[in-house]
């Protein structure tokens, strides 16, 4: 029996969601910006170290049951993040939290939904590994922070990975999908030692957008 994982990739309006998710499983960039669904649901297959797995790529609001509030209004969440057993979000494998590294706004958002993440979900759970993303790479002239800045402060007081990428220009995209599969695989297995490396590559087989 194939093994389903399941990933949430959440984060602020605009910061390229499922600009990162196509561009991993379609190789497919595209300027125009539109909202995300309330279905936006990705099932591809992928293989790792010979062994194939089926994912559950949750795309952002898909996960709420209403939008999240414009980068203008950051000072909370929906009132919806208090409950996280609703909409799945409680037994996601892992979680993927974007932001774009030129608004410092999305990165608050990321730091609120973090918070939340951990203040809502409880015993064996917490173990879901967090990777947050800084995306939008391809613009660093305009970057808000250095990246050296933030990664160590993800890293040293989250306790949570940290990479940055370009959807656009497809950078470090497959890449951020190893470590995810990686840290969720090594999380879940006791015998597995945490400097497990990697093997092989991705592929996604089956894709298919419900």
């Amino acid at each position: 029996m194939v093994e389903t994982l399941k990933v949430a990739v959440l984060g602020a309006p605009k910061v390229g969601k499922t600009a990162i998710i196509r561009q991993f499983l379609y190789n497919d960039f595209t300027e125009t910006y539109g909202p995300t669904g309330s279905r936006d649901i990705y099932r591809p297959s992928v293989i790792y170290s010979g062994n194939m797995y089926d994912m559950r790529i949750a795309d952002g609001t898909a996960l709420l049951p209403c939008p999240p509030p414009p980068p203008s209004s950051l000072h909370s969440l929906p009132q919806e993040w208090s409950d996280l057993k609703c909409h799945g979000l409680r037994n996601t494998n892992a979680y993927v939290l974007v932001y774009d590294i030129c608004n410092p706004e999305s990165f608050e958002y990321v730091k609120m939904i973090q918070q939340q993440i951990l203040e809502n979900r409880t015993g064996g759970a917490n173990e879901a590994p967090i990777i947050v993303v800084g995306n939008k790479r391809d613009q660093q002239k305009q970057r808000f922070t250095p990246r050296r800045t933030l990664s160590a402060l993800v890293k040293k007081s989250w306790k949570c990975g940290y990479m940055e990428c370009s959807a656009k220009y497809n950078w470090h995209i497959v890449l951020l999908f190893k470590e995810l599969l990686s840290s969720v695989l090594t999380r879940g297995c006791k015998h597995h030692h945490s400097s497990v490396r990697l093997q092989g590559a991705l592929h996604t087989t089956r894709c298919s957008l419900m």
